[in-house]
């Protein structure tokens, strides 16, 4: 099962900027709001025009750019950035992005948010044609195949390189003149462009970023889409025209922030909505209280109390100094990570039966220890509303839940998980119910309404390449398993 994936899985932010003084500061502000996308490494990347210059290391944002002396050495108007989280022991300086690579003909930064899905052939035969990698990253792939077709020129040499990788991917470039973006043909990775007061455009991963350097969110990057920033502005291209929407659900359910505004749909009010839609398809008749879990499901707990007409109460305390678990890259450190950022607040939940709204169970360590929580706080029931359906298939598409033997609800049926978590009951919201909730407007005819919802289905909206094997290795595995246990009993 370990070997199913093995690596690269990121779950990273991306902001790049064009034509405004002090680059460095306004990516650094973009990136500060994208922090809960990755606390294990960030870096800029800057150019005056002539010389690209870099800082990177691993931490957090304020950990890497802590000396000011850093921060100034980063020159220029125009920059692109990146916060990374690695998994399984990639957390080395080597990985942490932007990367930076020189040539004769020019430097060239790339920033990249995603997986590639057949990273795994193409390094390979890369390697076997002498190309040698500097990291472990699926990133670096993509400029040895650049380099391979440079004589065409960059850009076309670019437009084939993004249709040799397959996957989920949301890429920034910088060279001395210019910046490029280009997104996956099915909008997997959320990137959006935005514009600030002095004309600058800005790409970044979420609008939140814009948010906070005072710029206007005018669209999101499509999917196929290449665009390309330099002194005389924004010029919009495509590399593929064979594309079809299929934005990651998991960015409205859990990973975006509540104020980001993805394809026309704000983040709040799509988990809003997924709340008063599980209210309604899994009601709990003799609760006393709604509470959430913050912080990403205070939005879906809301709308839950409001559809079932009950009080929406502070029942659970997070420490906001202690990183989300779910960021945590092993098990013994999340299961630390949730004693040490939730407290049950007593003198709330004592003697009452309380809904807990969640936004999803994925390994079902936080599930468990908050109902116990509770339950010592002298809750007298505690029922589990999940606010997304069952998570039972990996995420192949840049997403730290791509190992199967991981995934609570790939091995247990909902009552199997109710009494592993010592519930009194626990439902989730219908696939159906996230589509309606979500209801992206300008999805057109794409499935699912222009959802990758593969996760709780296994529904890929793109082959899986390398990973096909083992995937389908692991759900064989299974099933035998299943049948023996059905036989058993």
């Amino acid at each position: 099962m370990r070997n199913e994936i093995k690596g690269l899985n990121e779950e990273c932010g991306v902001f790049g900027v064009f034509g405004v003084p002090e680059a460095n500061r306004v990516t650094y502000f973009g990136l500060h709001n994208l922090q809960h996308r990755g606390q294990e490494g960030a870096g800029i990347v800057t150019t005056d025009g002539e010389h690209l210059y870099q800082h990177r290391d691993r931490g957090l944002l304020s950990e890497v750019f802590a000396d000011p002396s850093d921060m100034e050495r980063l020159v220029g108007d125009a920059a692109i950035g990146h916060v990374r989280y690695g998994t399984s022991g990639h957390n080395s300086i080597n990985n942490v992005q932007p990367f930076l690579f020189h040539f004769h003909d020019g430097d060239i930064a790339m920033a990249h948010n995603g997986q590639l899905t057949n990273a795994v052939t193409l390094r390979r035969k890369l390697e076997d044609n002498g190309a040698v990698f500097q990291s472990d990253s699926d990133t670096e792939i993509l400029i040895h195949l650049i380099r391979q077709n440079i004589h065409m020129g960059f850009i076309p040499a670019l437009k084939k390189t993004l249709n040799m990788v397959k996957g989920g991917f949301a890429f920034l470039f910088l060279q001395k003149d210019r910046l490029i973006a280009a997104l996956d043909p099915n909008g997997i990775r959320p990137l959006c462009l935005g514009q600030m007061p002095n004309g600058a455009y800005v790409v970044t991963s979420e609008s939140c970023a814009l948010d906070i350097v005072d710029a206007k969110l005018i669209r999101d990057v499509q999917p196929g889409e290449l665009l390309v920033i330099d002194k005389d502005g924004l010029h919009e291209d495509r590399y593929t025209d064979d594309t079809k929407l299929a934005i990651c659900s998991m960015e409205y359910i859990y990973f975006a922030r509540p104020d980001s505004i993805i394809h026309g749909v704000t983040v709040h009010s799509a988990r809003k909505q997924m709340g008063r839609l599980l209210a309604k398809e899994q009601p709990a008749p003799d609760a006393d209280m709604v509470i959430g879990v913050p912080n990403s499901s205070l939005s879906a707990a809301s709308g839950y109390a409001e559809a079932a007409g009950l009080p929406y109460e502070m029942g659970l305390i997070k420490n906001q100094y202690v990183a989300r678990t779910f960021i945590q890259p092993t098990q013994a450190l999340r299961e630390q990570g949730v004693k040490m950022k939730l407290s049950a607040v007593r003198g709330v939940v004592a003697g009452k039966n309380v809904v807990v709204v969640d936004d999803s169970i994925v390994r079902g360590t936080t599930s468990k220890q908050i109902v116990r929580m509770l339950k010592e706080a002298g809750a007298k029931s505690v029922h589990m509303r999940i606010a997304s359906p069952p998570f039972r298939f990996p995420c192949f598409y840049g997403i730290d839940v791509s190992n199967r033997a991981e995934l609570m609800a790939a091995h247990y049926s909902v009552p199997e998980m109710c009494k592993l978590m010592e519930a009194d009951s626990l439902g989730f919201l219908s696939v159906d119910g996230v589509v309606k909730a979500i209801n992206v407007p300008d999805a057109g005819d794409a499935p699912y309404g222009g959802l990758t919802v593969a996760y709780f289905n296994g529904d890929y909206p793109t082959p899986l390449y390398d990973f096909e094997e083992g995937y389908l290795k692991s759900l064989n595995e299974q099933e035998k398993r299943a049948r023996k246990e059905r036989l058993s009993k």
